[in-house]
């Protein structure tokens, strides 16, 4: 037997390079080169196409379970400028903060007591793993981008001054706010989201009278739990949980309104 009878068709490279060329002599030529596995072509109907569904525009941080028991995600990393205010506590400033970081953001932190982000500044390493404290008034210019998108807290008190650092592309800011106080209806105008925690029943009035709460809001906020926010944006209302990891009660302790 010769040796051209006893090679096997696509044995090497130039076997199969041959034998695919002879049974398709255009193949090549289209730019798909060697045949593979004989697959049906994924082709769709356009009726098909018209049936998919992607999950755009749900990602962000998971900031606790809604009323129906689905997962409430607040999108931060956004092209637009972007503004928070939470009508609460430190403790969930704090978490949204952390929850942040996990996600990629570099979170700044402008507040009049560095010492209650300390722990928090050390467990991500020392400030070397996307968290910056800062004084009031300190804050650099954070050079935000969509590789790189920051969250700044704003921890001023009640009488927070003009930060010198906006939101802006891929720049957010989150402005904490213990109660209600003479510049609090001008932040929440300006806001794109409010959040809302446990507030007496005075100043639940006036926040229902500024945001034009329904009745039925007004009166839940003086009675809400621990960890339970009431977020705002336009016409949208849900009421959250916010319910700590075991690393975050070990880092924060548990839910709790007042600092």
């Amino acid at each position: 037997m010769t040796p051209a009878t006893t090679t096997r068709r696509g044995a090497g490279p130039e076997g199969a390079q041959g034998s695919s060329a002879r049974r398709s002599p255009g193949l090549l030529r289209t730019g798909f080169g060697l045949r593979g596995p004989r697959h049906g072509r994924h082709v769709l109907s356009a009726d098909d196409v018209d049936a998919l569904a992607l999950p755009i525009g749900d990602d962000g941080v998971v900031v606790g379970i809604s009323d129906d028991g689905q997962p409430a995600v607040l999108g931060l990393n956004r092209p637009t400028p972007y503004d928070v205010v939470l009508i609460g506590g430190l403790w969930t400033a704090q978490v949204i903060a952390l929850r942040a970081a996990a996600t990629g953001a570099r979170v700044a932190v402008e507040t009049g007591r560095p010492q209650a982000w300390v722990q928090m500044v050390h467990a991500m390493g020392g400030g070397q793993n996307g968290l910056a404290v800062y004084e009031v008034g300190r804050v650099p210019p954070q050079g935000a981008s969509a590789g790189t998108p920051v969250l700044v807290v704003r921890d001023s008190g009640i009488r927070p001054p003009r930060g010198r650092v906006v939101s802006g592309p891929w720049q957010s800011v989150l402005t904490l706010l213990p109660y209600l106080g003479p510049v609090a209806p001008r932040l929440i105008r300006q806001a794109r989201l409010v959040g809302v925690q446990r507030i007496s029943p005075d100043e639940a009035a006036e926040l229902g009278r500024v945001m034009a709460l329904p009745r039925s809001d007004v009166e839940a906020l003086p009675t809400l739990g621990d960890g339970v926010t009431l977020w705002c944006a336009d016409r949208d209302r849900q009421y959250v949980m916010t319910q700590p990891t075991d690393a975050e009660t070990g880092l924060f302790g548990t839910p709790r309104r007042m600092d």
